[in-house]
């Protein structure tokens, strides 16, 4: 695909603001048309794995059948001094976007590990693990508020115990949610053209959250070697 028709795919935003599920992404998006340069923060290899990655996301994303949008958006995070980071979110339509920020691009030591990153995002999306978790904290605001009022709490306490329900009900799954990224990631990676094995290589220097039970993470080598064995699945011709 010619670079300017794949950057006409996808969208470069100059800012973003965000909800705590569910994003707000207000203004113009910056539209990647032939001719206009990239925002700052972006590098050819942001480029070239956005491009590549798109389709194969949307692709996915419509066999799946679970996501009701999967026109995706991918965005830097022009906010100032924002660590390595990557997450996908929703604007106020609906519509997924994919958001890194620059100082991860700049981390990021090929396009490989961009996709993977890509991958893994938008993995989220195509997997309906933003709702999932909301229905789970909302699921475990509303027994922590039954239990609570049963033990004779006050409305106050009621209420710090919902907040508490919500939060270890919502992270009850997220390493189940990380490790299903993955595995959709490393296939989006793969599907596009790229090394996912490779791309997991970024998870080498991400802090190790190890084998914490109730941890958001799972541990890096257990998630690079998950990658490993969905590659070594696809290059036998599984899926």
């Amino acid at each position: 695909m010619a670079l300017s028709a794949a950057r006409a795919l996808f969208r470069l935003s100059w800012a973003l603001c965000f909800l705590a599920l569910a994003g707000c992404l207000p203004g113009a998006d910056w539209g990647a048309g032939p001719g206009s340069a990239p925002p700052p923060g972006t590098t050819p290899e942001f480029v070239l794995a956005a491009e590549r990655v798109e389709p194969v996301a949307r692709a996915l994303c419509r066999e799946r059948r679970i996501a009701r949008r999967c026109d995706f958006v991918f965005a830097v995070d022009s906010r100032p001094d924002q660590p390595p980071n990557a997450f996908q979110t929703l604007d106020r339509s609906g519509r997924p976007w994919v958001v890194l920020t620059p100082a991860l691009i700049a981390d990021a030591r090929n396009a490989d590990e961009l996709a993977f990153v890509m991958g893994h995002e938008a993995g989220h999306h195509i997997l309906g693990h933003i709702p999932k978790r909301e229905d789970q904290a909302r699921e475990g605001a509303a027994l922590a508020a039954v239990l609570a009022s049963v033990a004779g709490a006050s409305p106050d306490e009621v209420r710090k115990a919902q907040t508490i329900g919500a939060a270890l009900a919502a992270e009850q799954y997220s390493q189940d949610f990380e490790l299903e990224a993955d595995v959709l990631g490393a296939e989006i990676a793969w599907r596009a053209g790229f090394d996912a094995v490779k791309g997991a290589g970024f998870l080498a220097r991400l802090p190790d959250p190890g084998n914490q039970a109730w941890g958001s993470h799972p541990s890096n080598a257990r998630r690079r070697a998950l990658v490993a064995q969905t590659v070594a699945v696809l290059e036998a011709g599984g899926s």
